[in-house]
């Protein structure tokens, strides 16, 4: 059995059967994927609940190439890049583009899964397509943005392919006529001024850094729930009971929630379960502070969504993964 604690970043105590390190794509030929397996980056949007009876596939394939044209840069990157470092790196050439997604952990490649997101840009904003290896096909393909599916913290890779793409190389497209986003949250402090892309980073990371721990200094997996999306409707009700409720454009139809506020607002700012805690300074993470354990993170979960449905009748859903003994663990699976 191999130790996976160091290698997501909650840290739960927790074991694996195998543990494969990929560092050369051709490796996943190999693999036998019909025995229960994980495919794992730097573990920062998973957990382990408990010990895995199967093989994690460790995506470490490295490599940054950088191109233009007249109008773009394309930027073809390894998926076991780390993404932030792949953020500074690009911001210190002079290319912007991604600086609203600094510090975000995880790598390259599990980027398109989760279609990362912060302060109003996505992943699907700058990507173009990325290559990885079909388990049923045996083949690499190529995957462009439409074959994708993104949509808010999703892709095709959390429904039909899930368990079944590994994605080694992602390709971003990212525009040399460079314009700030500075339209979300705290960073439209910044509208009007004259910034530059490493300007915008610097006010992102340092917001970041005010709300969220460092996971090598206190266990967390980042935002643990979706913010929730519902009608104008819906969000027009609640806001005639709580004014300052923040409330985030989707479409015509719908608005996003914060669910940060939501926990906070039914009173759960540093709510402890056995070594599970939310944490103080934003309540939207969870932290793993002595030792906790798989069950009483479960527990803690289902304590907020009721909570929060209790109060204002919305359903939070984890954006984390959670992994159990066989695979990825939904609610309504039984653990153990």
């Amino acid at each position: 059995m191999h130790s996976l604690q160091s290698l997501h970043t909650f840290a739960l105590p927790s074991r694996c059967r195998e543990l494969v390190r990929i560092e050369v794509p051709e490796q996943l030929t190999h693999i036998d994927f019909d025995t229960p397996f994980f495919i794992l980056g730097e573990g920062s949007n998973c957990i382990f609940l408990e010990d895995f009876h199967g093989t994690v596939v460790l995506v470490a394939n490295r490599g940054i190439e950088v191109t233009e044209t007249e109008l773009h840069y394309t930027v073809k990157a390894g998926a076991g890049e780390n993404w932030h470092q792949l953020v500074l790196k690009l911001l210190d050439m002079g290319i912007g583009g991604l600086e609203n997604l600094a510090l975000i952990p995880g790598t390259v490649g599990a980027a398109p899964v989760q279609n990362i997101g912060a302060y109003g840009v996505e992943l699907a904003d700058v990507f173009d397509s990325l290559t990885g290896y079909n388990i049923d096909t045996k083949a690499f393909e190529t995957l462009d943005k439409v074959a994708c599916q993104f949509g808010y913290r999703d892709s095709t890779f959390k429904g039909a392919l899930q368990g079944r793409f590994v994605i080694t190389q992602v390709v971003l497209k990212l525009p040399k006529q460079w314009r700030p986003v500075l339209n979300y949250g705290p960073l439209k402090d910044l509208v009007g001024q004259s910034v530059n892309a490493k300007d915008v980073a610097e006010r992102v990371m340092q917001i970041r850094r005010s709300k969220l721990p460092d996971p090598n200094v206190c266990a967390n997996a980042g935002s643990f729930f979706k913010n929730p999306v519902v009608s104008k409707e819906t969000a027009r009700k609640l806001c005639e009971q709580y004014a300052d409720m923040p409330v985030y454009p989707v479409s015509e139809l719908t608005v996003k929630l914060a669910a940060g506020w939501l926990i906070e607002q039914a009173g759960l700012k540093g709510h402890r379960i056995g070594g599970i805690r939310v944490y103080d300074k934003q309540a939207l993470v969870l932290v793993n502070d002595q030792q906790g354990r798989g069950t009483e993170l479960l527990n803690m979960i289902a304590y907020i969504q009721q909570a929060v449905s209790e109060k204002f009748a919305i359903a939070l859903i984890p954006e984390v993964r959670l992994v159990a003994q066989q695979g990825e663990w939904v609610q309504g699976d039984n653990y153990g």
